[in-house]
């Protein structure tokens, strides 16, 4: 059975820095598409970077460009995202999803499993 596993998430100062990571089980990465999302209440479901299924290559939104960092590792089947200079607004429940087609990019309801997600919390 897939699942997916996020961890690293917490409570950090204004400017900090947190890493998370997504371990998963079940499937190897390869022809697959992983994407990192966050929903805080009230907002939308917003996607932060991806691994593309397709190209290999990866993606960012503008909001985390130069600030976000993804990074995997095929081998152990796991992803990180490496967030710093952390604002408020990123407050949120940061989630890691599957796409088993390889082309969910940045559209949240294209990716077929998820983590429980983890909360981070960033404090002025």
């Amino acid at each position: 059975e897939v699942q997916l596993v996020e961890s690293g998430g917490g409570l950090v100062q204004a400017g900090g820095s947190l890493r998370l990571s997504c371990a998963a089980s079940g499937f190897t990465f390869d022809n697959y598409a992983i994407g990192w999302f966050r929903q805080a209440p009230g907002k939308e479901r917003e996607g932060l970077s991806c691994i593309s299924g397709t190209d290999g290559r990866i993606y960012y939104a503008d909001s985390v460009k130069g600030r976000f960092t993804m990074s995997s590792d095929n081998a152990k089947n796991t992803v990180h995202l490496q967030m710093n200079s952390l604002e408020p607004e990123d407050t949120a429940v940061y989630y890691c999803a599957l796409d088993v087609h390889g082309l969910g990019y940045f559209y949240w309801y294209e990716y077929d499993y998820w983590g429980q997600g983890t909360q981070v919390t960033v404090s002025s």
